[in-house]
């Protein structure tokens, strides 16, 4: 018996040459070459590296990167549904959504609240707690969600709606999320509000991550919020301060930190792409991919209802009748293969939306400790061609 058990741990099939993607600065890992042996279920059971040269047996990745699956931390909808107005009616085409998503090469997301009223805020909460409890395979996985808002800068608000943003206080804080904290992993604020300050320690305190967002918070102001317990950036550039040369803003604050995670739309709309490959230089261990999809994902172009306004779809991009830019409808892995393009560097682009984000969350284990134990089916495969980089779920047959 136990050494049938022990058989059942050991590799019995093996995968040679694979790559996994890193994001350190200054890293001689990019050509490593790795091998991964897989059980009898197809799982991961032993990730080790190859020396230089190595001819071990096995399935011939030829130096393709193996991954986690995408996790997007900003995500407000898709297939028609907003996240902010879910009922339980809603619930079917939810579970659509996240079949939609695990095509697309998603793992997980934290649904994205943007600012809305308090009853319909709750109401969403509860649904997509239903639907987290009703998880199954092949589908994504539902995460806390991410309240983005309402404690957000008015000049600063883009599209959120100005009737439902709030005076960042403790009260207001309850209202909204008493008896739903384990349900909820992120929340954007703008820290230099007042009041801000014992919110975000209410929020620390329960575990969720506070991201600086719809901000007009200054280099000062941001390091302030920083050593106060914000640990990341909402969309970086997008509703906020820039770089510049005298006022550096929350971004280089960000980056000289060193800890703080930067969210970026890899779009190529939100952030010029020179603008996202300097970013992804100056920071390459925070740079965190984020599709910010609205409704519209998985849909075509044209024109949609967003609450009472009227959304505007064109070439992946969403926006207002006024031209404000709302979101986009662009899977989470197209912009790792936009960023890859960009910046020519691969691994760094596949490990901002896969590898970083989980960082975000608190998973501060290695890649190769990540995919330890993990189903095949629920990795990636990612190869460069004459096209860019591409994914695909890698298949179950293997090379004994």
């Amino acid at each position: 018996m136990a050494l049938s058990r022990l058989a059942s741990l050991l590799p019995m099939r093996w995968l040679s040459n694979v790559r996994l993607p890193q994001a350190q600065r200054c890293s001689d890992d990019s050509n490593q070459r790795w091998r991964i042996g897989l059980d009898a279920d197809n799982l991961i059971s032993l990730v080790e590296p190859l020396p230089p040269g190595s001819r071990a047996a096995g399935n011939d990745w030829q130096g393709d990167w193996l991954s986690p699956g995408g996790v997007d931390l900003q995500v407000n909808g898709g297939l028609g549904l907003t996240f902010p107005e879910l009922t339980q009616a809603d619930l079917p085409q939810l579970e659509a959504l996240l079949e939609l998503f695990w095509r697309d090469g998603v793992e997980a997301i934290c649904p994205t609240l943007v600012t809305c009223g308090v009853a319909p805020l709750r109401q969403a909460l509860a649904v997509l707690a239903a639907a987290r409890a009703n998880h199954r395979p092949g589908r994504c996985q539902l995460l806390g969600a991410h309240l983005e808002g309402p404690f957000l800068e008015p000049s600063r608000r883009g599209a959120h709606p100005a009737q439902h943003l709030a005076a960042p206080s403790l009260s207001a804080l309850l209202e909204r999320i008493d008896g739903f904290e384990s349900d909820i992993d992120l929340v954007t604020l703008a820290p230099e509000l007042e009041g801000a300050g014992p919110v975000i320690t209410a929020l620390a305190e329960r575990g969720i991550v506070v991201s600086l967002g719809h901000s007009a918070a200054n280099e000062t102001q941001a390091e302030a919020a920083f050593e106060h317990g914000v640990t990341m950036l909402t969309h970086s550039f997008n509703a906020m301060p820039g770089m510049h040369h005298r006022a550096p803003g929350p971004i280089a604050a960000a980056a000289l930190r060193g800890d703080v995670a930067i969210g970026l739309i890899a779009d190529g709309v939100h952030v010029a792409p020179s603008m996202a490959v300097l970013l992804q230089r100056l920071a390459p261990e925070q740079v965190v991919l984020v599709s910010d999809a609205l409704s519209p994902y998985g849909l075509g172009e044209g024109q949609y209802r967003w609450d009472e306004r009227l959304l505007i779809v064109a070439n992946g991009s969403c926006r207002l009748e006024d031209g404000t830019l709302a979101g986009v409808t662009l899977p989470l892995l197209e912009g790792v293969h936009r960023l890859a393009q960009w910046t020519g560097e691969p691994a760094r682009a596949i490990a901002s939306a896969t590898v970083l984000p989980r960082r975000v969350l608190g998973d501060d284990r290695s890649i190769d400790q990540m995919l330890l134990g993990m189903p095949m089916a629920e990795t990636l495969r990612w190869q460069e061609g004459a096209a860019g980089l591409s994914w695909q779920r890698p298949e179950a047959e293997v090379t004994p």
